[in-house]
């Protein structure tokens, strides 16, 4: 009888358990959604894509709710308004509204600015890590393969 000897490789499978700390997601109505897995928080922070911006030209004011405010997968909570349009904010995930990023109230340009950063727009108390795979949820390259077809 031969036994094979197949040494495991320590590096091999360990990253496919260990989810990375921060997840990010897409909608197809432009939004983001980030959700950072290292604390107990539960807490995920949403905005609009870079594309969103760009699309919406100067932003010259932002609807913010008001914290505590529950919303609803698919449902508006605020809305983007810039020279050219409005557009309304769909919130990816259920939850709480537990901060706004009230800079926005004097720096709408923020979301020009950096959409993806200093210019979120909610941090939403979620259920757990299980909404960032709800319906419609799309990984990076999947959003910029939708983008780059539309």
């Amino acid at each position: 009888m031969v036994t094979l000897f197949l040494p495991s490789s320590p590096h091999h499978h360990h990253h496919l358990l260990t989810p990375p700390e921060l997840i990010k997601k897409y909608t197809q109505d432009h939004e983001w959604i980030t959700l950072d897995t290292s604390d107990s928080s539960r807490t995920a922070t949403i905005g609009i894509t870079t594309y969103a911006a760009s699309s919406l030209g100067d932003v010259v004011y932002v609807e913010l709710p008001s914290c505590s405010t529950t919303v609803e997968a698919g449902e508006a909570f605020g809305a983007v308004e810039s020279v050219k349009s409005a557009s309304d904010i769909l919130s990816p995930v259920a939850g709480e509204v537990v901060e706004v990023n009230t800079k926005l109230n004097d720096k709408p340009a923020l979301i020009n600015k950096a959409p993806e950063g200093e210019g979120w727009i909610v941090k939403v108390k979620v259920e757990g890590v299980q909404v960032m795979e709800g319906e419609g949820l799309m990984g990076e390259e999947e959003y910029l393969e939708m983008i780059e077809s539309s």
